[in-house]
């Protein structure tokens, strides 16, 4: 561990994920199971038990009550709602007076009492028919959880109160805690596992901060406080840097600045090739606050909605209002410009914490259209609150994972009676809206005449496709190495489903991470991709790249390289092609 009074250089590599350096005080940040104690007390301890049960309640009632204006404030009052029933939970009068009970009938630790009646109703809202009253087990969760730190007196780290200039390093950072942090005061963050695809990279990237993930150890070779230096685009982590080596850092910073102001000069220009050939990049947002960047970067409207982004704010499954604000947000923002709205995609790298998705956590498991379809009434919703939003603007729908038509089929199903209930309510929505699919399932690869027959356009997701053709988990660090968007069998599938949509005249985009890398951009456009969605921040590069070269020799390159067998010729040849388009900015 390092000693923090020490000026020592310590380097620790580990995956490039997001470009950029950062240098601040690094926050630690361990999600540990909490360990209850359990121990017995006297009659004569009772009162003074319960005198910290009270005040563990008045501490835990003014985090919440904070947090809540929090998120009122920054999110608006849709999202700050679930905190109104967190306050509830924390202060029902049934369970507080069974607490008394546990803690006089038992005489054991108030701490363990409370857990103790807590994982009853636990149990009790969990084998519930009733829907909403099973959705109340993800407050009791976090609100129990909040309430046993504070009688224990652990100090938690609050990712949503961050101190300024604070880089995170963790063992990993789910998609819940990249939903709570404050990305105010987050200079960048560093994990032991993770892969450069997985959801916390690429809220970094969308945020244009630095990571460096695939550390394996760097929880424990950094203790908070420690000054760190984040190099996210050689994938070295410095601790205690030295002066010498923030002065090379701040010269290179300084010519990366030149750089991005070249690429930024040109964004306000169209994304057309030096023949002619024009490709439509759009933006990938998860909510409104990153609209006002998308519109700056001069986006052609958002290719990837996730909407997940809600629910793992909302810690659950937010009505149909909530979801509502937040979409028209988004539509209104986007002008004229359209909006494809992917619907839930939870599962893999993101859960949302109740039993409805914890049991099953694999990548190929229950998740994404496939939980939607087992879960109606939430996959309703949400398309009812799609839909009132397209009344706003230039809406279309994208259905996550489909796997072949029986699934495109049953969601359109749902769809056309969401529509009918609509129109018997009186609600206005687009009549008209345009209903595509995600292509990133293997079998849908193979299908892809199929899907472009039933749908009015569709996109790679390329981050899952490459995964799924490996058989590598994205998220795995054991493995990471092995997940190659080079690797021929992805580019001949890329090319595959690409070339089948142009045949059907089914308009075609690629959403995946690839989508914002320069040397996949081109070979992209020559395999003839209509549009690229991509991070904000990696628009402008990409852009000016597409801007410096001629659509028939991006024809040319992906000719040459679906000749090739090894991913590094692949991988050295699109560098190449770089290179010769921008020169010294490669």
């Amino acid at each position: 561990m390092a000693d923090p009074h020490t000026k020592e250089e310590i380097i620790l590599e580990g995956i490039a994920a997001s470009p950029g350096v950062a240098h601040g005080r690094a926050v630690v940040y361990l999600q540990k199971q909490l360990d209850v104690p359990c121990y017995d007390i006297t009659e004569e301890k009772v009162d003074s038990e319960l005198e910290r049960f009270d005040k563990a309640i008045l501490e835990t009632r003014a985090e919440i009550t904070e947090v809540r204006d929090q998120i009122a404030e920054s999110l608006g009052e849709g999202e700050a709602r679930i905190f109104d029933a967190h306050l509830l939970v924390l202060e029902d009068t049934a369970l507080l007076d069974e607490v008394t009970s546990e803690l006089q009938n038992s005489r054991k630790n108030i701490e363990f009492c409370y857990n103790n009646v807590a994982q009853r109703y636990i149990s009790f809202f969990r084998s519930m028919e009733d829907e909403y009253l099973r959705e109340r087990v993800s407050d009791i969760g976090d609100v129990s959880r909040r309430l046993l730190h504070n009688l224990i007196g652990m100090q938690k780290v609050n990712l949503g109160q961050l101190a300024a200039e604070s880089v995170i390093v963790s063992e990993d950072i789910s998609p819940s805690d990249a939903a709570d942090l404050d990305r105010n005061k987050l200079l960048g963050f560093v994990t032991d596992g993770g892969g450069k695809t997985s959801h916390s990279v690429i809220m970094a990237r969308s945020l244009r901060i630095p990571a460096v993930v695939g550390t394996h150890d760097a929880t424990k070779r950094i203790v908070s406080g420690d000054h760190i230096l984040v190099d996210g685009h050689e994938g070295v982590i410095v601790i205690n840097p030295s002066e010498d080596r923030l002065y090379r850092y701040g010269k290179l910073a300084f010519e990366r600045q030149k750089r991005d102001d070249t690429f930024n000069s040109f964004i306000a220009e169209p994304a057309v090739t030096l023949d002619g050939a024009s490709i439509s990049l759009m933006a990938n947002v998860e909510g409104a606050q990153e609209m006002d960047q998308a519109n700056a970067m001069h986006a052609e409207g958002v290719g990837l909605f996730r909407t997940e982004g809600i629910f793992l704010r909302h810690h659950g499954y937010p009505p149909e209002s909530v979801q509502y604000d937040a979409y028209r947000a988004v539509v209104e923002a986007a002008g004229e410009e359209p909006v494809i709205i992917r619907t839930l995609d939870v599962g893999g790298d993101k859960t949302i914490g109740d039993d409805k998705v914890k049991d099953d956590n694999s990548f190929m498991g229950f998740r994404a259209i496939r939980f939607c379809l087992g879960n109606e009434a939430i996959f309703k919703t949400q398309l009812r609150a799609i839909l009132r939003a397209s009344a706003h603007g230039n809406v279309k729908i994208m259905y996550p994972m489909i796997s072949g038509i029986s699934e495109l089929r049953m969601a359109n199903q749902l769809l056309s009676s969401t529509k009918q209930e609509l129109r018997e309510s009186g609600e206005a929505f687009d009549e008209n809206i345009q209903v595509g699919a995600m292509v990133e399932v293997p079998s849908a690869a193979v299908i892809i005449d199929l899907l472009a027959a039933e749908t009015d356009f569709l996109s790679i997701g390329t981050n899952d496709l490459i995964q799924y053709l490996i058989a590598v988990d994205r998220l795995n660090d054991q493995v990471a190495h092995l997940y190659d968007p080079a690797h021929p069998a992805v580019l001949r599938t890329l090319k595959a489903i690409i070339d089948g949509a142009n045949d059907a005249k089914t308009p075609i985009s690629v959403c995946g991470e690839i989508a914002g890398d320069p040397i996949y951009a081109g070979l992209l456009l020559g395999m003839g991709a209509d549009s690229l969605s991509l991070t904000s921040s990696l628009l402008p590069e990409v852009k000016y790249f597409i801007r410096h070269i001629k659509k028939s020799d991006a024809q040319e390159l992906v000719a040459e390289v679906m000749q090739l067998s090894d991913s590094n010729e692949i991988i050295q040849r699109l560098e190449a092609f770089r290179r010769e388009a921008l020169g010294d900015l490669a």
